[in-house]
């Protein structure tokens, strides 16, 4: 599940900036962005989001007052180049605070927080009565019944993906957004542009791969912290 994004900053190349950063994360997508604090407000109630990246001097309404003016903000990273604002903005319950110029590994680094953050909200949130244990997926001529307690991990094959499960592999002709959505977190975790799993299958980490069984599993730059705060840190006995 991606995080839907709002970027609010009256500099258009700060803007460009924070874009292309949202651009390469593949957990975030971009809602859209402007450079009018007032015009954010509509924004927000029309198309609501998980993450806004909010500026603090802007004209007219400051990201402060922005921020104060939510009844219920979405998770909030502060971009300003000036750090004095950074207790002020802890105060309203933000996730970070970054100053410019923002560096990528600084700004994912806030971006994993926000995710981890966000997945946490949801498992506070009850599961609906009827959420579904299974879907169907079409294997050449037939439709095929995955349950998700036998799925291991899913793998991107270009314009297939293939479906590891207890009984075998599953082929067919589906994106790795598609699956995804299908596949409630934390069970489930991307750890690689191309790699699903299941957490609970998961028997090693490493610093670059994982493995389930005998299949070794890449793990993206991107996702390495992800990975080990949502697979190792949260089970680890002895901390």
């Amino acid at each position: 599940m991606k995080l839907r994004c709002l970027i609010v900053d009256d500099e258009p190349l700060a803007r460009q900036g924070l874009a292309g950063y949202v651009e390469k994360v593949d957990f975030l997508e971009l809602v859209t962005q402007t450079g009018d604090p007032t015009e954010a407000l509509g924004l927000l109630a029309r198309h609501p989001v998980d993450l806004l990246l909010l500026d603090i001097h802007m004209p007219h309404l400051s990201g402060i007052d922005l921020l104060k003016s939510l009844p219920d903000p979405p998770l909030v990273i502060l971009t300003t180049a000036y750090p004095s604002y950074a207790l002020e903005g802890y105060q309203l319950d933000v996730l970070d605070y970054l100053v410019k110029p923002i560096t990528f590994p600084r700004f994912l680094k806030a971006v994993n927080k926000a995710r981890q953050q966000h997945q946490l909200r949801q498992q506070a949130q009850p599961s609906p009565p009827d959420q579904a244990e299974h879907f169907f997926i079409k294997v050449e001529h037939q439709y095929e019944k995955i349950r998700l307690d036998e799925i291991r991990y899913v793998e991107g094959m270009q314009n297939y993906v293939a479906i590891h499960t207890d009984r075998g592999r599953f082929l067919t002709l589906l994106t790795m957004k598609a699956v995804e959505a299908e596949l409630p977190g934390p069970r489930f975790l991307r750890v690689h542009k191309s790699y699903l799993v299941a957490t609970a299958r998961v028997d090693t980490v490493q610093r670059h791969e994982l493995r389930i069984g005998d299949q070794a599993i890449p793990i993206g730059r991107s996702y390495r912290d992800q990975v080990i705060d949502d697979i190792v840190l949260r089970r680890l006995m002895g901390r």
